[in-house]
């Protein structure tokens, strides 16, 4: 089965993009966010030209929907290629302490460096950066500990570019999402449908519901990827065979059970579902 068309770049996302290139200048520290359902698909190809030098703190959010087995996956792939990585869990709180804290001490070494060259130390400034509805802005209120961004579940509710003092040591930039202009890697695009990382204008939801059928027969043989059928099949009665079965098939009967055979509603409770953690802990990605 061929993954669907999917194609997404809103103005104020282009907009965003360009009031990030002005700001760049005054960041000492990029803390970039990422889902853990998906680490490939929510990096940003353009990463290395807005790092230029400057320290990067790689923070993977959502960490409680994808299991642990996947977690130590992941650790343990960018380890190898020597990125440090923080999981937390945005909504919870849980891993929020380890974030402040790894982006202090990266503030530590700048300011020993201005102190060295005979200046004085100053706040770290910091950019957050990631892909829409990663959960920025869910992170940002956490670590000021009060409702400073608006956040939401859905992607692009942050608009423009807007600073938050953190205490004494830290500034915090909070970017909206940005998407890079052309989603060239169809299947990362995809995934990040099915993680609604991406607006929902951007794709046809039966399709994206059967592509993510699909992706689960391929996925249920890793463990690790937490996949199990027999939780779809509890949940809405109808079997699912194995990597022969159609996807097409199962949401028409499916939707023959649930939805009056409404296949546009049954695709949509699919894929609401899995991204309330319904069908279990699911990552969508596994490192090669």
């Amino acid at each position: 089965m061929s993954t669907p068309a999917i194609q997404w770049y809103p103005g104020h996302i282009a907009k965003a993009e360009q009031q990030l290139s002005r700001h760049l200048d005054k960041v000492d520290l990029v803390i970039e966010v990422r889902d853990a359902r998906i680490p490939l698909a929510t990096g940003h190809p353009h990463l290395d030209r807005w790092l230029k030098g400057k320290q990067h703190l790689l923070v993977i959010n959502r960490r409680d929907m994808v299991t642990p087995a996947a977690r130590e996956a992941w650790e343990a792939w960018f380890k190898g290629r020597g990125q440090r990585t923080v999981w937390c869990d945005a909504k919870a709180g849980t891993g929020v302490k380890q974030v402040q804290q790894a982006a202090i001490r990266a503030g530590d070494q700048l300011n020993e460096r201005r102190r060295n060259r005979g200046m004085r130390p100053r706040p770290v400034r910091a950019l957050t950066l990631g892909f829409p509805n990663v959960g920025k802005s869910a992170l940002i209120n956490r670590l000021v500990k009060q409702k400073v961004v608006a956040s939401a579940r859905r992607a692009g509710v942050t608009r423009t570019l807007r600073w938050v003092r953190l205490g004494q040591d830290l500034d915090l930039l909070d970017a909206p999402g940005v998407l890079p202009p052309r989603l060239d890697d169809q299947q990362a695009a995809l995934h990040l449908a099915l993680c609604d990382d991406i607006g929902q204008a951007a794709y046809d939801g039966e399709l994206v519901a059967q592509a993510f059928l699909q992706l689960l027969m391929e996925l249920q043989p890793q463990q690790a990827s937490g996949v199990a059928m027999a939780v779809l099949e509890k949940r809405y009665g109808i079997p699912v065979q194995d990597e022969t079965a159609d996807p097409a098939y199962w949401l028409e009967a499916a939707a023959q059970r649930h939805t009056s055979g409404d296949t546009a509603r049954m695709a949509q409770r699919l894929l609401d579902d899995f991204r309330k953690s319904a069908l279990g802990s699911i990552a969508l990605e596994l490192p090669a």
